[in-house]
């Protein structure tokens, strides 16, 4: 499963999207999921050789970067972690979107309390900020790196503009799956992708129908950007597609789909059957 070597980093190609066990945390995450669970889960992860998790503090107001922090303290040079800054929250819990220096500075020492750990190996940050040069909030990252805290940077959801004014980028991150494609206006030859989003929240796995019900603390059962997204549209091309490919599944598709276009793709996963049924296709 051992894809690229960077210095010493071997990274797996499939990357485990932490947002799936941000639990009770609520915020960006996807249904109720024990912390006690969610550590056995990454743990099985890894025995299956996963190695690289991606996260951000959204992903359940810091609780998937606690649990990561929890599962991985004892063996933190044996995977590989990813998170991110500049999408944050009040103290009402209501989301705060800003790429301001001081505030990237602050997300990255939260974050590393949460992961219980000195450094985080790729750091990126989470989305554009049209009030902040994104020169200006690459500069503490560049500081961080120089001091060893950050081992790679990257940018997540970015556009070709902020790309042309950034330096010393090795990752970015966007959504990619079958029906969306974050990286089709950027030359993607001169850094390493990672693509969220590859079963398009569970549509393109198959886990959602048009009959879904969503847990209070699964984003879909609120987020506007969901409701609005056509996402039952979307199902029903995904059974079509289905009856197409069959007696392939639609995670055999939607894995082989990602991996032959991008480098790293990120799949939610929040039983250990999810964990087997892509890891076997590797």
């Amino acid at each position: 499963m051992i894809y690229k070597n960077f210095d010493d980093l071997k990274l797996s190609r499939i990357v485990f999207g932490a947002a799936s066990i941000s639990g009770e945390g609520a915020g960006y995450g996807f249904g109720d999921i024990s912390s006690n669970d969610s550590i056995d889960l990454l743990s099985y992860a890894y025995s299956e050789g996963i190695n690289v998790f991606d996260t951000a503090p959204i992903y359940g107001f810091g609780e998937s970067e606690t649990r990561l922090g929890l599962a991985f303290e004892k063996i933190r040079d044996k995977v590989v972690i990813c998170s991110k800054a500049g999408v944050g929250w009040h103290d009402n819990k209501r989301v705060n979107m800003s790429n301001e220096p001081k505030l990237i500075a602050k997300m990255f020492d939260e974050s590393r309390r949460r992961l219980k750990s000195d450094y985080i190996d790729i750091y990126m940050i989470h989305w554009p900020d049209k009030n902040v040069d994104i020169r200006k909030s690459l500069e503490p990252l560049y500081k961080l790196k120089n001091q060893g805290a950050i081992k790679y940077i990257g940018l997540c959801n970015t556009h070709t503009t902020d790309l042309s004014l950034s330096q010393d980028i090795d990752f970015i991150q966007s959504e990619f799956n079958y029906f969306n494609n974050g990286f089709k206006d950027i030359d993607k030859s001169n850094y390493q992708t990672m693509g969220w989003g590859s079963f398009d929240k569970g549509i393109l796995s198959g886990s959602v129908t048009t009959s879904s019900k969503f847990d209070k603390s699964d984003c879909r059962s609120w987020a506007p950007w969901w409701k609005k997204s056509d996402w039952k549209s979307r199902v029903n091309i995904a059974q079509e597609l289905q009856s197409k490919i069959h007696p392939k599944s639609l995670v055999d598709f939607s894995v082989n789909y990602s991996l032959e276009n991008i480098d790293f793709p990120i799949f939610g996963m929040r039983k250990k059957s999810h964990i087997d049924s892509i890891s076997r296709l590797l």
